[in-house]
């Protein structure tokens, strides 16, 4: 049997639906991510400009509180963080040093 009018209408109006949540979600988190660029480029300085290094080592010698949050003491964490947020950025076509 094949469908109805009525329930073409309707399955169509559901991915209509569905389509415009997802391409809002998808511009929400975009915004987000542009707004985030300026953040971004101070971890990379942070992490590229030396203090980094000598919060490392302040760190590995034992000279921070031992329940400090110290992810970004990780090399890997940032390094993540920042290819991550290149590949998107190429991905989405947008120029990171316009963003900056």
């Amino acid at each position: 049997m094949s469908e109805s009018r009525i329930e073409r209408i309707k399955r169509m109006e559901s991915i209509l639906d569905e389509a415009n949540q997802v391409l809002d979600d998808y511009q929400e988190a975009l915004d987000k991510l542009q707004g985030m660029q300026k953040k971004i480029g101070q971890l990379e300085a942070y992490y590229t400009g030396g203090q980094w290094q000598k919060d490392y080592e302040y760190d590995e010698k034992g000279k921070l509180p031992a329940d400090l949050k110290r992810g970004v003491l990780s090399q890997d964490a940032v390094d993540d963080v920042l290819d991550r947020n290149r590949e998107i950025l190429s991905q989405t076509g947008i120029d990171d040093k316009l963003l900056n």
